[in-house]
């Protein structure tokens, strides 16, 4: 979203920008939107419910499995509602959406929250605002949206979902650094703790045997700000601002009327 020269960028569009600009423009700057697809609702429940249950442990409250499970198939459900839905015969039906959010959120709760002790969950974060020189600011913004804070080291671990989530038992990291490090800068700026433990992606394959796993992210807020040798992306998204062009990238993976809603009209999409 943007003010006059002012942007906006949520952490958990930052990579977005970097992937395919235009596309960014589109949706965020644009306002254009399109329906969720059912495997985006899988996520929308799992998050819900996973992140119900852990707030409730880190509140003293805590809640059953199946209060969390219900939490899952309720957020789906307004999704749908609220936003609607593109089905198709390639994606699951909403019975075999609701089940599977329903097995991944029960494993979760069961599997893996015990191996963790958390002191925030989605924790809401104050703007930070950047003057990037030319007239140009940048705010980032957002909750830490699927978010856990780590006790202790107040380390990031981010939760994802999706059929390529994890690989060879790792979790999949390379799409997620800009995120992670835009969500270290908000935790340090709103609470005035620094960062000590590296950022993680705790995946969740969401097809098959709904495999967890794990996986490290280091100098994801040095990606952000940059060094002597290299600029950081905030101040190459502040270039992109500056002059008001947003490149395309038609080998981007989302290159797809199901992803871009810009897709139909776009002169660099194949269509």
């Amino acid at each position: 979203m943007s003010n006059g020269n002012s942007y906006r960028i949520r952490a958990s569009s930052f990579g977005e920008l970097f992937d395919c600009a235009l596309r960014w423009e589109a949706k965020h700057l644009q306002g254009m939107r399109m329906p969720n697809s059912p495997r985006a609702l899988i996520g929308t429940g799992v998050h819900a419910g996973t992140a119900a249950f852990d707030r409730a442990q880190v509140g003293g409250q805590p809640i059953s499995v199946d209060d969390a499970a219900g939490v899952a198939v309720d957020a789906i459900a307004e999704r749908i509602a609220d936003e609607g839905v593109r089905w198709t015969t390639d994606d699951p039906n909403r019975k075999e959406v609701d089940k599977i959010a329903l097995r991944v959120t029960t494993a979760y709760c069961n599997d893996v929250s015990p191996r963790y002790e958390f002191e925030a969950v989605e924790m809401e974060t104050k703007p930070l605002s950047i003057d990037c020189g030319g007239g140009i600011t940048i705010v980032l913004t957002g909750t830490l949206d699927r978010a856990r804070i780590r006790a202790g080291s107040h380390g990031i671990t981010d939760l994802k979902t999706g059929r390529s989530a994890v690989v060879g038992g790792r979790a999949a990291t390379k799409k997620h650094r800009p995120q992670i490090g835009t969500y270290e800068l908000l935790y340090e700026h709103s609470t005035g703790n620094a960062i000590t433990g590296p950022g993680e992606i705790l995946g969740i394959n969401t097809s098959g045997s709904f495999q967890f796993g794990t996986a490290d992210v280091h100098g994801a807020k040095a990606l952000l700000l940059g060094n002597d040798d290299a600029p950081g992306l905030i101040e190459l998204a502040a270039g992109m601002f500056r002059t008001g062009l947003f490149y395309p990238n038609p080998q981007s993976t989302l290159c797809d009327a199901r992803y871009c809603p810009r897709f139909a009209r776009c002169p660099y999409s194949e269509k």
